[in-house]
C-alpha cells in the first residue's frame, strides 16, 4: 500500500485469535509488508490461520480457557518471536483490561483502546453513567451494585414489562435474557446470571426496559492518540437469533442525514468521555419513533466491520495498526462518505429448525461463491476442516456490495445460492428464506424479526422436487463411489450373470422399476421410479407425479420434468450400510439419508423415554437425580457448546429414573442424559 498514512514501525505482530478475524488480520498485515505470528491450541494445529502466519506458535489445550485465554503464553510467544505489538482480534483478549496492561509492561503495543477506557466501558453498568454524563440518551434502567434478586426484580416490576437482563460484563448476547412477565423473571435470571459467570467470570446483572419494536443501530467510531475523532457511519443489525447478530448492513436502512448525524455525534461524545483510542462501536436502540438510546460500546473492531469497509472504501484493520503506531487518523470526518449498500450474512453450523443448535462434523465438502469486487469472504475453514465444540460455530461472513441496497440483496440472493456444505447443518437455507421475506426486502427492521415473520420462516418446506431428483439420482448411480467395504464385499459375491441379481429394474415386456426409500429427518420416504426403453422418468413422491428426462455428469444432475428444466449438484458420502446425500439447488437444499440393507442384525433403537444430548457439549447445571418426580417445564439439565445454553425441559410430568452424567462432562451428541417416564406410563 503506497499511502504513507499506513506506515507504520511494526516489522511483526502476533494476533492472539484464531478463525476467520485473525486470517482477516493476516492478509492486511502481508499486504502492509508486517510479518505475523499466530498460536493456536491442540484443535487448531491444522487451522488455516495457522498456514497463512508466517509463523505459529502452540499456546495449549483445546478449550480457550486452556490456550486463547493464556496471557502470559501469549504474552511470552510474542516476545520469543520479536514481535512489537499484539492485535487480539474480538472476543477472547480483545477486551480484557488486565492484558492490555501485560503488553504494555512488556513493552508490546496492545492494538487497540487504552486500559482504562476498556475497563470504563466493560461494565456496562458503570458505563451508563458515564453516558449519562456525556449526554448520550439512556434507556430506562436499573444499574446498581445491590445484586439481590429481589431489587433488580422490584426495578422491572416498576419500569413495567418487558424487560432486558443483562450481564454487567457481557456482550455478544452472552447472560441476556427478555423477560415478559413477573413470573418469568427468577427462572430468567438464574439462566442469565449462569451463563454470564461461564462467560466473563462475572454473573452481575443490570436490567432495562425492553422496547419491542427497536431495531439495533450501531455506529462505527475511530479516534487516534492525538485527539481526533471519526465516525464512519452506521449499521443496522436488527436481524437477531438469541440476541445474536446474523444479518447485518450498512449504512442503516431509512436514516437520514440529520438523524445519522445526530448519532454519529452522540457516538464521538462516548468515546470521547473515555479518551478513546483505536477502533469501537456504539451500540444504539433505535424507536419507531426516530429516538436512539445507548446500549453499550464495544471496544474493539466488531464482527461485522467489513460492511463499514465496503460503504467507506477503507480498510479498518490497517487503520487500527496506523493508530495503535502513534499515526493520525488516515482520513478526517470531511474525506468520508457512503458509497452503495452492504450486507453481511453469518454462515453458522447450526440447526436453524432446533432453536438454532450449534452442530458439529467435518466440512467434508466445502463450496464458496468466487470472491470479486462486489462478494467478499472472510473465513476461517477450508473444506475437511472440523468444526469442533470448543468454539463459535461460525464457518463464515459472506458480505455482499451493491450500488442499492436492492442490487445487494440479489446478489447476496445468488451468492447464497452458490454455498454448498455438506459435513454439518448451516442456516445457509435459512438465510435464503429471511432475505426473501417481503418485510426483510422493504427494510421494516426490528430486533425480534425472527419472531415476528416464524410462519414465513419456518413453514414446511415441500422437498417433493428434491426427492424426486434423488430417486433419479440413485437410479443412474446404483452404487456409491464410497460403497462401504462390506457392501463392496457383497456386491462381489453376486453372480453378475444371473438376470435375477441384476440391480437395473429390468422387468419383462414393462418399464424398469425401482422403489428407494430415503430418511429426511427421520422419516422415510419411498420414491417410485419407472423409466421406459426410450430413457424417460416417470417419479412418484407421495402426491406429486414428475415426468421427463434426466442427465447426470459426476455430480451434476440435469433433469426436465413437468416440463420444468433443473440443474442440481448432488454430493454423497457413504456412512457404513447407507449413503448420506445433500442435494443443492437453485432455492433450498436437501440433505438424506438411504435406508440401510437389512442384514438381520438388531435395530437397537433405544427407548423413546431416553432424554438425548441435543448436541456435543458440556453438561454445566443438573437439577434433578434418579427417583426424583419432576412438572411439567421443568427444567433438568443445562447443556453449554460453542457459546450457547441449551435448557432441557420436561415435556410432561413425570419421574426421572436415571441420570448418566454429571456437571462438567463432555458429552456427544445424541448420548442418552438421562431415562424420563410421563406420569401416564408409571
Amino acid at each position: 500500500m503506497s499511502d504513507t498514512r499506513y506506515d507504520t514501525p511494526f516489522r511483526k505482530i502476533l494476533v492472539a485469535n484464531r478463525g476467520e478475524i485473525a486470517c482477516r488480520i493476516i492478509r492486511t498485515a502481508r499486504h502492509l509488508g508486517i510479518e505475523t505470528v499466530a498460536v493456536f491450541s491442540d484443535a487448531d494445529r491444522r487451522a488455516l490461520h495457522v498456514e497463512m502466519a508466517d509463523q505459529a506458535i502452540h499456546i495449549g489445550g483445546s478449550a480457550p480457557a486452556d490456550s486463547y485465554l493464556q496471557m502470559q503464553r501469549i504474552i511470552d510467544a510474542a516476545k520469543a518471536t520479536g514481535c512489537q505489538a499484539i492485535h487480539p482480534g474480538y472476543g477472547f483478549l480483545s477486551e480484557n483490561a488486565e492484558f492490555s496492561g501485560l503488553c504494555a509492561a512488556n513493552d508490546l503495543v496492545f492494538i487497540g483502546p487504552p486500559a482504562s477506557a476498556i475497563e470504563a466501558m466493560g461494565s456496562k453498568s458503570a458505563a451508563k453513567q458515564i453516558m449519562q454524563e456525556a449526554s448520550v440518551p439512556l434507556l430506562p434502567g436499573y444499574h446498581g451494585s445491590d445484586q439481590d434478586e429481589t431489587t433488580l426484580k422490584e426495578a422491572a416490576d416498576n419500569m413495567g414489562y418487558p424487560v432486558l437482563l443483562k450481564a454487567v460484563a457481557g456482550g455478544g448476547g452472552k447472560g441476556m435474557r427478555q423477560v415478559r412477565s413477573a413470573d418469568e423473571f427468577s427462572e430468567a435470571f438464574a439462566a442469565a446470571k449462569r451463563e454470564a459467570q461461564s462467560g466473563f467470570g462475572n454473573d452481575a446483572m443490570l436490567v432495562e426496559k425492553y422496547l419491542d419494536r427497536a431495531r439495533h443501530v450501531e455506529v462505527q467510531v475511530f479516534c487516534d492518540s492525538q485527539g481526533n475523532g471519526v465516525y464512519l457511519f452506521e449499521r443496522d443489525c436488527s436481524v437477531q437469533r438469541r440476541h445474536q447478530k446474523i444479518i447485518e448492513e450498512a449504512p442503516a436502512p431509512g436514516i437520514d442525514d440529520t438523524l445519522r448525524t445526530q448519532m454519529g455525534e452522540a457516538a464521538l461524545r462516548a468515546a470521547a468521555a473515555v479518551n478513546y483510542v483505536g477502533a469501537g462501536t456504539v451500540e444504539f436502540l433505535l424507536d419507531e419513533h426516530g429516538e436512539f438510546f445507548f446500549m453499550e460500546m464495544n471496544t474493539r473492531l466488531q464482527v461485522e466491520h467489513p460492511v463499514t469497509e465496503m460503504i467507506t472504501g477503507t480498510d479498518l484493520v490497517a487503520w487500527q495498526l496506523a493508530v495503535a503506531s502513534g499515526k493520525p487518523l488516515p482520513k478526517a470526518q470531511n474525506e468520508l462518505s457512503i458509497q452503495g449498500h452492504a450486507i453481511e450474512v453469518r454462515i453458522y453450523a447450526e440447526n436453524p429448525d432446533n432453536d438454532f443448535l450449534p452442530a458439529a462434523g467435518s466440512l467434508w465438502r466445502l463450496k464458496q461463491p468466487a470472491a470479486n469486487a462486489n462478494i467478499r469472504i472472510d473465513t476461517g475453514v477450508i473444506q475437511g476442516d472440523e468444526v469442533g465444540v470448543f468454539y463459535d460455530p461460525m464457518i463464515a461472513k459472506l458480505i455482499v456490495w451493491g450500488e442499492t441496497r436492492a442490487i445487494a440483496i440479489q446478489r447476496l440472493q445468488q451468492a447464497l445460492g452458490e454455498y454448498k456444505i455438506a459435513g454439518v447443518t448451516t442456516n445457509v437455507d435459512f438465510l435464503r428464506r429471511l432475505i426473501a421475506v417481503p418485510a426483510f426486502r422493504q427494510a421494516i427492521l426490528q430486533t425480534d424479526f425472527i419472531e415476528q415473520h416464524r410462519r414465513e420462516l419456518f413453514g414446511d418446506e415441500d422437498h417433493t422436487i428434491s426427492l424426486a431428483q434423488v430417486g433419479v439420482y440413485l437410479t443412474l448411480a446404483p452404487v456409491s463411489q464410497g460403497a462401504s467395504h462390506e457392501m463392496a464385499t457383497r456386491k462381489s459375491l453376486i453372480d453378475t450373470s444371473s438376470p435375477w441379481h441384476a440391480s437395473d429394474g429390468w422387468r419383462m415386456n414393462a418399464p424398469s422399476l425401482w422403489h428407494h426409500i430415503v430418511l429426511v429427518d427421520d422419516e422415510e420416504k419411498t420414491i417410485t421410479v419407472k423409466q421406459d426403453r426410450s430413457g424417460a422418468f416417470e417419479l412418484v413422491v407421495a402426491d406429486a407425479t414428475y415426468r421427463g428426462t434426466a442427465a447426470l455428469a459426476g455430480s451434476i444432475l440435469c433433469s426436465e420434468l413437468n416440463g420444468i428444466r433443473h440443474q442440481v449438484e448432488i454430493f454423497e458420502q457413504a456412512l457404513g450400510h447407507q449413503r448420506e446425500l445433500i442435494v443443492f439447488g437453485s432455492e433450498q437444499s436437501l440433505t438424506c439419508r438411504t435406508v440401510a440393507p437389512d442384514f438381520g442384525e438388531e435395530s437397537g433403537r433405544s427407548d423413546e423415554s431416553n432424554f438425548k444430548a441435543p448436541m456435543n457439549g458440556t453438561l454445566t447445571a443438573l437439577f434433578v437425580e434418579a427417583g426424583q418426580q419432576v412438572e411439567r417445564g421443568s427444567t433438568l439439565a443445562i447443556m453449554e457448546a460453542m457459546k450457547m445454553e441449551h435448557a432441557i425441559k420436561a415435556p410432561a410430568a413425570g419421574t426421572v429414573t436415571d441420570v448418566f452424567y454429571s456437571i462438567g462432562d463432555l458429552v456427544d451428541g445424541g448420548a442418552d442424559l438421562l431415562n424420563f417416564v410421563p406420569v401416564e406410563q408409571n
